[in-house]
């Protein structure tokens, strides 16, 4: 397993947030946690690049947002936040390095936090980010997927803020966000008060999750699986958690 991360900049003070944090973002803090998270993926079996920041995209950290890849394929999404469409170049030059490059254009949108998937479904929300011609356009490139909208209630950035996969057919779920019988999949269902450790990130029988959270991590150890806890104060800050600080692939 592979995974693309890129570094954070100092303008990630000036990242998009719905609502301005408490105190202001700490680029240097910011800094040591993503290398904690770094190490998290790579004590977990995966080999990772890192690409250098870029100051005039203060949200160019969450590159999950700038890709959807299936079996060697990456659809370079063009983001819903306009001030965010500049991110994706780089990305896509990284990429085509090991896997094929497929577009997005037109009115399409699309966010890759929107998009989970679980076996041979992907879950799609839409959300103020991705629009119905996004969905679409993922539909034409992954022809052998089964592609499922999900509509997402106000207040839910992207799909993957309540919920992620943890394997083939397993999944974490805040409880209270969305309807279980969304999904055909195991589900592990998170404390709605610890909503935001809904969003991990699983390589085998390992999972990173967010640290301070203890019922999610008691609920992943007894599942058997390997439990990376890692600070995330300051991508919170920036409507961030872990899934959207890498590609895997």
């Amino acid at each position: 397993m592979r995974a693309l991360v890129r570094e954070i900049p100092t303008s990630f003070t000036r990242a998009l947030s719905a609502q301005a944090p408490t105190s202001p973002i700490d680029p240097v803090l910011a800094r040591a946690q993503h290398a904690a998270y770094v190490a998290a993926l790579e004590a977990s079996g995966v080999t990772v690049e890192t690409l250098r920041a870029d100051e005039a995209h203060p949200d160019c950290v969450f590159v999950e947002d700038t890709a959807v890849i299936v079996d060697g394929v990456a659809l370079i999404t063009q983001p819903g936040a306009p001030s965010r469409r500049g991110e994706t170049e780089a990305i896509a030059a990284a990429l085509a390095k090991q896997i094929e490059i497929v577009r997005m254009t037109g009115d399409a949108t699309l966010d890759g936090g929107d998009c989970m998937r679980v076996g041979n479904t992907i879950y799609v929300g839409a959300s103020a980010r991705t629009n119905s011609a996004g969905v679409a356009r993922l539909t034409e490139v992954f022809p052998r997927m089964r592609v499922v909208t999900v509509w997402l209630p106000a207040g839910i950035l992207h799909l993957k803020c309540v919920c992620t996969p943890i394997g083939e057919s397993r999944m974490l779920l805040a409880e209270s966000s969305l309807a279980p019988a969304t999904f055909d999949a195991d589900i592990i269902r998170i404390p709605a008060e610890e909503t935001y450790a809904a969003n991990a990130v699983a390589v085998g029988s390992h999972v990173i999750v967010a640290d301070g959270f203890p019922q999610t991590l008691d609920a992943l150890s007894t599942a058997g699986f390997t439990v990376h806890a890692v600070p995330t104060s300051e991508v919170r800050k920036a409507d961030g958690s872990l899934t959207c600080q890498s590609l895997l692939y």
